[in-house]
C-alpha cells in the first residue's frame, strides 16, 4: 500500500449529504499512477500523466525503459510497503471516505501586488488631500540602523508558490472513474497537479 498519489485538480461541484445539505467539494483525478522505481527507506517513485517518447530526453527515457513502463510527465516519491512492485498500478481506492489527507500544490499566481491585496493592509486616508491611499507608509528608520528589516511586509509577487493544505477530508471515492471528492482547501487552479498524502 502506498501512502499517497499524484492527481490533477478538475474543479469544484456540489454534493448533498443525507440531510439534503449542499456541500462544496473539489474533484481530483487521482491516478492511475504507476510504480516506476523502488528506493531505499520504503519509498517508491510514482508516475502520472502519459507523454510521448519523442518529448522525453534520453536520461529520463532510460529510467522508464529500465522499469518497463510507458513514459510519464510527472514523477513523485511516496512512502510505501515493501510488497509494492515496479510496474504496479496505484488507483484512487487507496483512500476511503472519511480519511484526512494532506494536499500539496502550487497556488494561483497573481503577479505583482501591493500591500493592501498582498497583506490585507487597511490603507491610508481617502480624504483631506491625502495622497497615501494604498501605499505601505514608513518602512525604515532615520539614522540607526538605517535599513529595512528582513521580513517586512512590502509589495511583491503574490501566489505561484507551494502551498500545503494539512487537513482535507475525503468525502467520496470513485475508483472506476479515478476520482476523489475532497472537502477543504485544495491549492491551485483547474488542471493543476496536486500531491495527496495520507496523514
Amino acid at each position: 500500500m502506498v501512502n499517497g498519489m499524484i492527481g490533477k485538480k478538475l474543479g469544484m461541484v456540489q454534493v448533498f449529504d443525507e440531510s439534503g445539505q449542499a456541500i462544496g467539494v473539489t474533484v481530483v483525478e487521482a491516478g492511475p499512477c504507476t510504480v516506476i522505481q523502488k528506493k531505499e527507506n520504503s519509498k517508491v517513485q510514482l508516475g502520472f500523466g502519459s507523454v510521448k517518447e519523442s518529448r522525453m530526453n534520453k536520461p529520463d527515457l532510460g529510467q522508464f525503459k529500465k522499469a518497463g513502463t510507458a513514459p510519464f510527465r510527472i514523477i513523485k516519491e511516496f512512502s510505501a510497503e515493501d510488497s509494492i512492485e515496479v510496474g504496479q498500478e496505484v488507483r484512487a481506492d487507496i483512500f476511503t471516505p472519511g480519511d484526512l489527507v494532506k494536499v500539496v500544490g502550487m497556488s494561483k499566481g497573481k503577479g505583482f501586488a501591493g500591500v493592501m491585496k498582498r497583506w490585507n493592509f487597511g490603507g491610508g486616508r481617502e480624504t483631506h488631500g491625502s495622497r497615501s491611499h494604498r501605499i505601505p507608509g514608513s518602512v525604515g528608520q532615520c539614522a540607526w540602523p538605517s535599513r529595512v528589516f528582513k521580513g517586512k511586509r512590502l509589495p511583491g509577487r503574490l501566489g505561484g508558490a507551494k502551498v500545503t493544505a494539512p487537513s482535507v477530508r475525503v468525502l467520496e471515492v470513485r475508483p472506476d472513474e479515478n476520482l476523489i471528492f475532497l472537502k477543504g482547501p485544495v491549492p491551485g487552479a483547474k488542471g493543476t497537479i496536486v500531491y495527496i498524502r495520507k496523514r
